[in-house]
């Protein structure tokens, strides 16, 4: 459902890539921006197919899957409110490299790629902002490539609580939540297990036993943050 009334501009304001953009220049990318809703379960896009746009996440949860040549499907990432995708492909004009489908029903704005590169060769602060983005996202991707091979399952697990938290803390939409230190986990078990590289049942076992530390408590999907310095010490992350 095409969803222009959805507030693209809202949209283009809580990405971090263009918060540093003057009002001028917001202006200038929500004339370029449109925006659909989304039901869970339904996909953005497919691997595989053409790609022109670049993606961002206004509301919801997405989940990005890449197949392997055996068909066995992986989890790339969880996107959050403000996260995009679409980048790789958007800028060296090639097939999406993932599939995004809804976990929770949101909606995701789109930038054309025949408006967005002409903006970003005109304007040479978004393209900055742009390249470090892109940066970024590398650096934790490899940090997380790091992470699954040398890192054990517990400290895998409190990672990704921790992160989970952090994104809580960056949506306003979450304040009451965030004060709770609590995670909504965003799916089913088997799917999140996959993102640390377990199996279910392991990371049942690993969530239990931190309940048992008292470190967290469980109440169905929500993990409730008990000791969070504890939880930060077993991640091996320093402030």
């Amino acid at each position: 459902m095409d969803c222009k009334t959805c507030g693209s501009h809202a949209c283009v304001r809580q990405v971090p890539v263009f918060s540093s953009l003057s009002d001028e220049e917001l202006i200038m990318i929500d004339s370029i921006t449109d925006s659909e809703a989304y039901p869970r379960g339904s996909q953005v896009c497919r691997e595989g197919e053409p790609s022109e746009a670049l993606y961002v996440v206004k509301s919801g949860l997405i989940k990005l899957t890449k197949n392997s040549m055996e068909g066995k499907q992986h989890i790339v990432r969880f996107l959050f409110p403000g996260d995009y995708f679409g980048q790789f492909a958007l800028l060296h004009n090639k097939n999406n490299d993932v599939t995004a489908e809804m976990i929770e029903s949101g909606v995701v704005c789109r930038m054309h790629r025949k408006d967005f590169i002409p903006l970003l060769e005109q304007n040479a602060g978004l393209a900055f902002s742009f390249l470090m983005s892109v940066s970024e996202q590398l650096h934790m991707a490899e940090e997380t490539a790091g992470a699954m091979h040398m890192l054990e399952v517990e400290k895998r697990l409190a990672r990704l609580l921790i992160y989970l938290y952090t994104r809580n803390l960056s949506d306003s939409g979450r304040t009451m939540q965030a004060l709770r230190q609590s995670v909504d986990l965003p799916s089913a078990q088997k799917e999140v297990a996959a993102m640390i590289g377990t199996t279910a049942e392991t990371l049942s076992r690993k969530l239990n036993k931190l309940e048992a530390l008292k470190i967290i408590a469980m109440h169905k999907r929500t993990v409730n943050i008990l000791e969070m310095e504890a939880l930060q010490q077993l991640a091996e992350i320093r402030d």
